[in-house]
């Protein structure tokens, strides 16, 4: 295993302990070089869950995909990545309860966005921009006047309170 840090090849395994669903090992690893920690999980290798392009084709689901996006629409929020780990587990829950093991990218999307929708309303914001492809400001504008709508009968239900 190559340390993410230094790059180097030699790491002791700390800590070991299987996941809460018993579906995963997770390692706590120090590098023998810089002794920097990080943890890596182990998952048995099976048939892959599949996700259905918006143009009909078929990719393998890639859990660091969707991480890389979601720490993209992220940057520089105040997002911890055990939210956003929860945020691609959900989303990997999801596509393992399809009975034929796919789903679109559209049903995937959704799902992201809705639990980005609860955690930051600007990454959801960036993340729609990038998913929902908006041709123009006004497209733009119509998402954001939704999520204002949305938004504001929670903080007029609070001043009632």
């Amino acid at each position: 295993m190559k340390c993410p840090f230094c790059g180097f090849a030699q790491d002791r395994v700390v800590d070991s302990r299987e996941s809460k669903e018993a579906d995963s090992i997770r390692r706590r690893r120090e590098c023998e070089k810089c002794l920097r920690r990080f943890t890596t999980y182990e998952r048995i290798d099976e048939i892959p869950y599949m996700v259905v392009k918006k143009d009909g084709r078929r990719e393998k689901f890639e859990r660091h995909k969707v991480l890389a996006g979601l720490l993209r629409a992220c940057e520089k929020r105040p997002v911890s990545s055990s939210k956003l780990e929860a945020v691609v587990d959900a989303t990997e829950a999801y596509l393992m309860d399809a009975a034929d093991r796919e789903r679109t990218t559209t049903e995937i999307g959704e799902l992201i966005m809705e639990n980005l929708k609860l955690l930051d309303t600007v990454a959801y914001i960036r993340f729609a921009s990038v998913y929902r492809d908006f041709k123009d400001v006004r497209e733009f504008k119509e998402e954001l006047e939704q999520l204002l709508q949305t938004r504001e009968p929670n903080r007029e239900h609070g001043r009632r309170k």
